[in-house]
This record gives structure tokens, sequence and C-alpha cells, in this order.
């Protein structure tokens, strides 16, 4: 399945416009270096202001260098997510200040423990491409948050991971871990296990540790994922068109940074743009114009040939129910339509309002069902079945069949939460309603599920890692 909602036309009118911006208005860039990088290459720059204008032919010559296509891979080599590859994956969240223990219960700052929670569930959860820490623990000093984070997520699964990276010199640490992971730098740098998000600052600005860190993740040639979140009406224009030029300019801006960085640094384009609800000054995670949103940005995004993560499978909603599952389930199944390579943050009570394992659940449970939909249908002859057909004729039945045994297990998606016994049944059971089925199926999977273990020598060089980490940032 397949869905476009903008025309060719429209795509080029689109590009057009951003190289507009990027020529006429400029970025803001507080980064003396790239500031330099910039001058030498020919775009205008206002040293005082730290405003970039790039000339339209420079932008489409350091797109052309970029990367486009990559894969991340866990401490075990065969879990892994392709970018580039016509490949889906999904990631939970990289981390959120709050965390909802329960439906309904107030919420709480996020801990250590929420992470290594966090991370055995999204190991659990085979619909979960790259676990995130889904909370950023602020018992943790910022200085060397990062690089624990790291490492309790290592200890708890054997998938690529996604967390917030913070600056420059942390970063240098998380790439010696991840060197002592892989035994050296080649490997280190042939198998990449996380990314730095960046992200840019709507409108048309970029972050000094954003960009700063890069040049310590240049190092090893990680994977970038970008992404700005604009929000259309309040850091972005009050219409669809203008927030996905703005949008798109400040993307290709952050492109032509990490080129000028490292010329073939790979890239995800994060079309990851929002609107805004003016009535309660929340930004809208779930409404239509994220599905808007969600598949042009991917058209654009495939317009420059780049992989493309969206935020789609999101809801505005508290608590897994029926508004979560309309608005996860609409924006999930057309962004899956849209043909973008990476959807996300699973796990997102409401629009950033804190974490929840419940949510992530509910939301594994929706991307199976959608995986499902858009599987591949076998049409050979034995699927065809004439021969069958024939043989049990009018009034038959396939029930006692082998060909039916053989064949019901593949050709039928089997849920792990969706109800479908009969009414009697159901009512013999308690009922249960959907809030507390995933809780139950949190519960269980947390209890039961058991992670490969770090191997004990490359965890205690790891665990020193930190350690020396942790003594030289806290300074």
């Amino acid at each position: 399945m397949q869905v476009k909602i903008l025309e060719d036309h429209q795509i080029e009118k689109i590009h057009l416009k951003t190289l507009e911006i990027l020529e006429k208005t400029g970025v803001n860039v507080p980064h003396e270096e790239i500031l330099s990088k910039f001058l030498s290459y020919g775009a205008i720059v206002d040293t005082t202001n730290n405003l970039v204008k790039i000339p339209s032919d420079l932008v489409m010559e350091l797109l052309s260098q970029a990367g486009k296509a990559f894969t991340m891979y866990g401490r075990d080599l065969s879990k892994k997510a392709e970018f580039g590859a016509g490949k889906r994956n999904y990631n939970s969240s990289a981390g959120q200040a709050f965390w909802i223990d329960k439906v309904g219960d107030p919420r709480r700052h996020t801990t250590l423990e929420d992470v290594q929670k966090a991370t055995r569930l999204g190991d659990a959860l085979e619909q979960i491409t790259i676990p995130g820490a889904m909370a950023d623990p602020l018992e943790i000093p910022l200085e060397w948050r990062c690089i624990q984070v790291a490492l309790e997520m290592l200890k708890n699964t054997d998938k690529p991971i996604a967390f917030w990276f913070n600056d420059r010199r942390s970063a240098k640490y998380l790439m010696d871990l991840l060197v002592a992971l892989r035994g050296d730098e080649k490997n280190a740098q042939k198998y990449p296990l996380f990314y730095p998000l960046f992200e840019p600052i709507s409108p048309l600005s970029f972050p000094f540790n954003g960009i700063d860190l890069l040049f310590e993740t240049a190092r090893l040639n990680l994977p970038v994922h970008i992404g700005p979140m604009a929000q259309m009406g309040v850091s972005a224009p009050a219409t669809v068109a203008g927030t996905l030029a703005q949008e798109n300019a400040e993307i290709l801006a952050a492109i032509c940074i990490t080129q000028l960085i490292r010329e073939g640094m790979p890239v995800c384009y994060g079309g990851i743009c929002h609107a805004f609800d003016m009535k309660t000054a929340q930004i809208i995670f779930g409404g239509p114009e994220q599905a808007i949103f969600s598949i042009a940005m991917s058209q654009i995004g495939k317009f420059y040939g780049f992989p493309v993560y969206i935020n789609a499978g999101l809801t505005d909603s508290k608590k897994p129910d029926a508004q979560a599952g309309l608005e996860s389930g609409i924006t999930l199944s057309l962004g899956i339509a849209s043909g973008a390579d990476i959807f996300g943050h699973m796990g997102i009570c409401g629009m950033d309002q804190g974490t929840s394992l419940d949510m992530l659940i509910m939301q594994s449970e929706i991307i199976s069902y959608l995986e499902s939909a858009n599987r591949e249908i076998n049409f050979d002859d034995d699927t065809f079945a004439t021969d069958l057909i024939s043989d049990v004729g009018p009034k038959g039945t396939f029930l006692n069949k082998l060909h039916t045994v053989k064949n019901i297990r593949k050709e039928l998606w089997f849920p792990t939460l969706l109800d479908r016994r009969n009414y009697d049944n159901w009512l013999k059971s308690d009922s249960p309603g959907m809030e507390k089925r995933c809780h139950n199926r949190k519960e269980e999977l947390l209890a039961q599920h058991e992670t490969t273990p770090l191997d004990v020598d490359v965890k205690k060089e790891l665990e020193k890692l930190v350690d020396v980490a942790k003594k030289n940032l806290s300074k």
C-alpha cells in the first residue's frame, strides 16, 4: 500500500521555496568553526549575528555528498535496523523527564531504574527495532548522564539503542564506549550501535552543543538523525505549506552542517513537524495534521533520496484508551503507507507528558497489526488451492484439511491484546478493558523476559570506562 498527498509539482515548489528561505533569510549557526567552513565554501556569513545564507548550488552540492543508506547494529550483530533499504523500523522514546507507573497515577521524575526497565521491555517486544531509554534520569548529573544511560541499556538489550546525547565532551566517551564494545575503531565504525539526534531549533536556528558534538561522532562516522520540531502557528507559519517549507529548510541546513564536518556522514531525514492546539496551548501528536505532515515529509525526504524518520503512531491521550488507539492507529497506518524508514517515539504518554510502558504495549500491538496488514501476499498455485476447492466442493468444509493446518498460522494474524472471544466468555473473564490488558501484559513481560547478558569481561571494561568519564566530566 502506498499513499501520497503531494503531486510532483508541489514537491518541486516546496523545494524551490526552501532554497529561497536558505539563500535569502538564512539560518542562525552559533558555532565559529562551522561559520568559517560555510564562509570558505562561498556562503554569505554574518559573524556578528551568527547568520548564514546558503546559496542554492552549495545546498545541492552538500546534499549530494551525504550518506543515504546505513545500518544500525545491536551488540548482537544479527539485531539490526536498516535505513534506505525499504525496511520499516520502530523505536521507543529516547527519553522523557516524567514517568507514569500506572494509568491515572501522578507523574514522577524518571530514574536510572526506569531506563533499565524500559530497555528490557523494548528488548522483549519484537516490534521494537531500536529500544529507547524512555527516561532521562535527573538523579544523574547531566555531564555524564548519557554515558551511564548507554551502559545500562547495553546491559539490558542486545538490539541497537537510542538515548539523548549531551555535548562534545561526553560524546567522546560514548565513542570510546562503542570502540570498547566492538573491539576496535574499525568495527565501531562498521557496526554503529546508536546515533545522535541533531535538532534544529525552529525557526531556523541551531544549538551550539548539537553541532559541536558531531565533531566527536564524526570520528566513527556515526549516522545522524536530523529532526527539527517546527510547530505550525508557533515556531512555523500557521499553514501546512509554510511549515513544510520551513521544516525542510531547517533539515537541509542541518545536512549541510553534517557534510562540512565530515563528507559522506550518513543522514536520516527527520520530518517531525507538528501542529499546535491554540485552545489548550499544547503541541498535537495525534491529529489529522500529523498524518498530513508525516506523508508529506516522507515524500519530500524521498525526493532528496534520504531515509526518512517521522513522528507517526503517537497520541495526545494520557492512557491506552479508544483515543490512543484511534490516533496511533490512523497516523501510523498512513505513515507506513508513506514509505518512511523509522517511526517513533513509541511509549510517550500524551504530547511529551511522560513515559508510559502501558502505552508502549498498546502501540506495539498496533505495529504488529499494521505490519501484518502490509505483509506480502503469496499468490502461487498452492495458496490458490484450486484443486482443494474442487475436492471440497459446494457445502463442504476446509476445517479438517491438511492444507488449512499448513497455512492458517502463516496467513492469519494472531493478536496478543485484542479480544476476539464471544460475549459470554468475555463477560466470565471479568471483561478486562484495553488499559488493564496493557498493564497486565507489561507486568508479565517484565517479570518473565530475560535479556542476553553482556559478556563479563566486556562489562567490566565498559564500567571502568564509565567511571573514568564520571571522574573527568565532573571536574
